[in-house]
């Protein structure tokens, strides 16, 4: 693989502030990363999950993440980082 060549990549994140008053942070960081117009976002009940290029997508966490921390405070972020686009994926 060149380094020009596209990675696709599927992330599940969840933000867990830590104040008492959370889904108004939680809210403002899926509306966020939502307004990416070249990243899928698909939400449940326990995290959200961002399917997309590799870079693009560590771009929009690196000024997500920081505009999350400076306007909620302190937050917990729990990510888990899978190569390829698992959208669909059935279970087996």
């Amino acid at each position: 693989m060149t380094d020009s060549a596209l990675l696709l990549t599927s992330i599940d994140i969840s933000l867990y502030p830590l104040n008492d008053d959370y889904i108004p942070a939680v809210a403002d960081f899926i509306q966020r990363i939502s307004a990416y117009p070249d990243i899928t976002v698909r939400r449940n009940d326990l995290s959200t999950q961002l399917f997309g290029e590799f870079d693009a997508i560590m771009d929009l966490l690196k000024i997500e993440i920081r505009h999350s921390w400076q306007q909620w405070g302190k937050g917990v972020l729990v990510i888990k980082f899978l190569a390829g686009d698992l959208q669909g994926l059935k279970d087996l």
